[in-house]
């Protein structure tokens, strides 16, 4: 057992038990992944398997799942909302490298500087931040520009034991997990059309952000050379733009006959 595989495990049966889950596809090539690394007795294979379940107010839950021995072992677990609702994106990164464990965890807003938006989705889950702050406390430096994309109640940490991970993380990811499906139950369809536009930027701002900052980026390259790692990024991870350019290629061609 991996250190990660009871997240993902909790995660799916959870996820199956509150909501009509449907399978969402995955491209072909990208269900499993692995490469051998290293040299004689240091040699390792990492091993990347992907996830993806889609629900009727969400487009896309997706997880890829990175096992490399003891010290490689990654989860990043993210969900889209659909278009037509301003829910924001629950995202996990569990990262774990020689240098120790790296852990975020976030309901990612779509407007950050909105007042009403951070009334509606931060206050309800800031007595969890805060209880899971104390074991849990800030991990330090964190890139400026990344700072719009995470909520006040960002949950960032570095722990040094991996009994903390397996402990207090673990509830963490349970507890904001449980959360974001409670807003799921309760969120009621955009209609508005300008707000339906902004949902649509605010996604998409936040996905070509991801796509081009993956910090995975480098990490894949090197185990799976940079065709698959780009393909994987943009036709998988961060599907917006290419799902989104279909639908129009669609359209057109069904105005066309």
């Amino acid at each position: 057992m991996t250190l990660y595989q009871p997240f993902l495990d909790h995660a799916i049966v959870v996820l199956q038990e509150r909501l009509d889950l449907q399978p969402y596809p995955i491209p072909i090539g990208f269900e499993s992944k692995s490469a051998i690394v290293g040299k004689g007795k240091n040699q390792d294979e990492v091993l990347t398997t992907s996830y993806a379940y889609q629900a009727p107010k969400l487009r896309q839950i997706r997880a890829a799942h990175v096992q490399g021995g003891q010290a490689l072992q990654v989860l990043n677990f993210v969900i889209f909302p659909q278009l037509n609702y301003d829910l924001p994106f629950f995202g996990a990164d569990l990262v774990t490298l020689p240098g120790g464990h790296l852990i975020a965890l976030d309901m990612q807003p779509l407007f950050r500087e909105d007042a009403a938006y951070q009334a509606k989705y931060t206050q309800p889950i800031w007595p969890i931040f805060e209880t899971y702050q104390k074991a849990l406390p800030w991990g330090g430096d964190f890139p400026e520009e990344a700072r719009p994309f995470f909520s006040p109640a960002f949950l960032w940490t570095r722990p040094q034991e991996t009994a903390v991970v397996e402990t207090d993380v673990f509830a963490a990811f349970k507890a904001y997990l449980q959360a974001y499906l409670d807003f799921v139950d309760q969120v009621e369809p955009v209609t508005d059309a300008q707000a339906l536009a902004e949902i649509e930027q605010a996604q998409l701002r936040y996905l070509r952000y991801r796509a081009e900052k993956d910090p995975a980026r480098g990490m894949f390259n090197r185990f799976y050379g940079p065709e698959w790692t780009e393909e994987y990024i943009h036709g998988f991870l961060f599907d917006l733009e290419r799902k989104l350019a279909e639908v129009m290629e669609h359209e057109g061609l069904m105005a066309d006959r």
